[in-house]
């Protein structure tokens, strides 16, 4: 991994599943990436001092509180930065719905702002974590993401004289993390309570977070400049899931009644199936072996740019990448993949179940 070795690498949202994650693997001292320098900024005071106490003996590591609505706190912590992940976001959907104005604080204009502090300072990359959200957005908090991948892409063209190099990583649902159905489906099924699943037909791209995390810091090392890259993941049903964590979890439980799965219905704004690229995308994709790489829709923009990628599969995508349309994993496979990953040892503080705008008002009422 050249593009990182002894390179200063600057991670927002550190402190964020998939930003602890990227600052656990590149202060691997067993990894491949070997950084002369990690600094991770949060607005979580608290969670930042957990992550700074943890990290005190790597005198490779530095944590600031900063956040990314106020640029010119960016512009001097990215001072020396040579790579850029930003993952700090506003995530959850519902909360979203909430708080637009907040979302286009956080997720449009805090893109900018490390767009402007990365050109300031001549960044070498910037690599954006973006989501399946993006395609065909159907909430605030996805527009949002898809905002900030126009965004990301137009930063290659808008700036001629900077020769940052701006990507963007698409990908699905992180297993076990906080959010997911699987910490809300486990907490469920060890208190003996029903299984709540929206739709028995809902099918759901899935990683887990060391596997995303391993793809992001790949691509950005293939990464021209204005691409999205559409990580390809395993498919599973959601119904599979909750038969499969059933099924491991419940002969554990002594004294528990055997947990059944009750059918609730779809939530305002929730999709039966994942999209990571859009039937539109697929006219301007190549494939690569672990990656589609979806490239900037006005070509012409970007003509001083070369998409030449090693590993090259294909230029010829014939539909759109949806979780519905892809090989699903069988129960036992899911199990298998549970198991052998550790997904379900994890606890996490979580509610019994999802919460959706209008539940609590109802309930009130």
């Amino acid at each position: 991994m050249k593009k990182f070795e002894n390179k200063t690498i600057l991670v927002t949202g550190s402190c964020g599943t998939v930003g602890k994650q990227i600052i656990s693997q590149l202060l691997n001292i067993n990894g491949p990436y070997k950084p002369k320098e990690v600094v991770g900024i949060d607005n979580n005071e608290s969670e930042l001092f957990f992550q700074d106490q943890k990290y005190l003996a790597d005198p490779r590591s530095h944590f600031y509180v900063a956040d990314i609505k106020d640029e010119n706190e960016l512009i001097k912590k990215f001072s020396g930065v040579d790579i850029v992940f930003h993952t700090a976001a506003m995530k959850h959907v519902v909360l979203s719905e909430r708080s637009p104005d907040q979302v286009i604080q956080n997720n449009i204009v805090g893109v900018q702002n490390v767009i402007n502090a990365a050109i300031r300072n001549e960044v070498e990359r910037v690599i954006f974590t973006s989501s399946d959200k993006a395609v065909n957005p159907t909430n605030v908090m996805g527009t949002s993401k898809l905002m900030g991948e126009r965004l990301v892409t137009a930063a290659n063209s808008t700036q001629r004289k900077s020769k940052t190099i701006f990507t963007s990583t698409r990908f699905g649902n992180v297993l076990g993390s906080r959010g997911s159905v699987v910490p809300i489906f486990k907490k469920q099924i060890q208190e003996g309570k029903d299984i709540t699943l929206t739709h028995k037909d809902m099918t759901r791209f899935v990683m887990t977070v060391e596997e995303a995390v391993s793809l992001v810091l790949e691509s950005a090392e293939i990464a021209k400049g204005g691409e999205v890259f559409v990580t390809k993941m395993p498919v599973l049903s959601i119904l599979d899931l909750a038969k499969a964590m059933i099924e491991i979890l419940s002969p554990t439980l002594e004294g528990k009644n055997r947990t059944n799965i009750k059918i609730i219905g779809l939530k305002p704004g929730e999709k039966l199936y994942e999209e990571l690229m859009s039937s539109e995308e697929t006219r301007r994709t190549v494939e690569l072996d672990k990656y589609f790489s979806v490239l900037p829709a006005f070509k012409g923009i970007y003509n001083d740019i070369e998409y030449m990628y090693e590993n090259f599969i294909s230029g010829q995508i014939e539909r759109p990448y949806i979780s519905e349309e892809e090989p699903r994993m069988s129960v036992e496979e899911i199990k298998e993949y549970l198991v052998s990953r550790k997904i379900l040892e994890e606890n996490l503080e979580i509610p019994d179940q999802r919460y959706w705008p209008g539940d609590k008002e109802s309930n009130r009422g």
